[in-house]
């Protein structure tokens, strides 16, 4: 490692923090989400927004404005992996923000954040998915690290 630090998958609680950016709303920038905000079908609308054309497909960082920590593209997208064993619910769920891995060898994972080919509500800061560990959906799956 040339920075001499330790990088990771970030934790499902990790990723919905840094997504939230510390608001109580659906999604980081408000109580809705527009094409002007993020890469998802904007044909489709959340609240009362205006239906707008989208990119449909992937498109680079930093098209759209980050949240309030200064992320990009925590909505929409690709869907990011998290390090957590799914689970379908949190009961049991650590409290202190690790991982959630499960003794069972599950090779389902945790994704979060929509992406651009999924619909409003897909894309909100708490929605979730899971998918096998060995899924490579190469346009519609990335991730992003956390430093030890």
């Amino acid at each position: 490692l040339m920075t001499g630090r330790s990088y990771r998958l970030p934790s499902e609680a990790e990723w919905e923090y840094a997504c939230r950016g510390q608001t109580l709303t659906p999604f980081c920038f408000g109580e809705t989400l527009t094409g002007a905000l993020a890469n998802y079908v904007s044909k489709r609308v959340y609240g009362e927004e205006t239906p707008q054309d989208y990119p449909q497909m992937t498109t680079p960082v930093g098209q759209f404005p980050p949240n309030a920590f200064g992320l990009y593209d925590v909505h929409g997208n690709v869907w990011e992996w998290c390090a957590d064993h799914w689970h379908n619910h949190y009961q049991g769920a650590p409290t202190d923000g690790s991982a959630w891995l499960s003794d069972s060898g599950s090779h389902l994972r945790v994704l979060r954040g929509g992406a651009w080919d999924y619909y409003p509500q897909d894309c909100r800061s708490s929605t979730r998915q899971s998918c096998p560990e060995t899924a490579s959906l190469i346009n519609k799956i990335g991730f992003r690290v956390a430093c030890s």
